[in-house]
């Protein structure tokens, strides 16, 4: 499985391998587009890394972060056209597409639509762990990937629409502290 959530600035990826009930991260990553000028450019390069990791790791599918919509249509137009070229780049190579809005992707991750990229992160190392997935140098946007592939998995691949979650005596969780207080053992500290 393939995640990207695409950006003409960074682009985050990520490959997962789900195999006997456990996700793995085999890579896992940012590609820093910055430092083109020229966003011709940046598109080649976001079409070249997606197909290269393709062709280097077979995934069954792409995972990609929809764009959201914004008040500049300028920055709207030019992350869509980023999303398109990754998503091109897996369709060339007969790799299916799935799109994921962001709400949806820190719904299936953190059980909140609402949560802060720190929450998400959170709870992507927590799944993975640093033995198989070393924090230092990665990004938002390559954790961001992370979780975009992880909702791929709980969605299609194990039927479910969220990460695996305890059970809860209380209809009401009481929010993200209570979460933290009730599960322990699912945050790294």
């Amino acid at each position: 499985m393939l995640g990207v959530d695409p950006g003409t600035r960074l682009t985050g990826y990520a490959v997962v391998e789900a195999k006997g009930g456990k996700v793995s991260a085999l890579a896992a990553g940012c590609l820093e587009l910055y430092k083109f000028e020229e966003h011709a450019v940046r598109l080649q390069k976001i079409w070249s890394k997606v197909e290269g990791l393709i062709r280097e790791f077979s995934p069954s599918a792409l995972a990609i972060e929809a764009p959201f919509y914004g008040k500049n249509p300028q920055a709207t137009l030019k992350l869509g056209r980023a999303q398109g070229v990754a998503m091109a780049a897996a369709m060339h190579l007969q790799v299916p597409v799935y799109e994921y809005a962001p709400r949806a992707v820190k719904l299936a991750i953190t059980g909140n639509g609402g949560a802060s990229k720190e929450q998400t992160a959170c709870m992507v190392l927590t799944h993975f762990g640093e033995r198989n997935l070393d924090p230092e140098g990665l990004g938002a946007d390559a954790f961001d990937a992370l979780a975009v592939a992880l909702t791929h998995v709980y969605r299609v691949c194990s039927g479910r629409n969220h990460a695996p979650r305890p059970r809860s005596t209380s209809k009401k969780s009481g929010g993200w502290q209570a979460f933290v207080q009730q599960n322990p053992d699912r945050l790294k500290i």
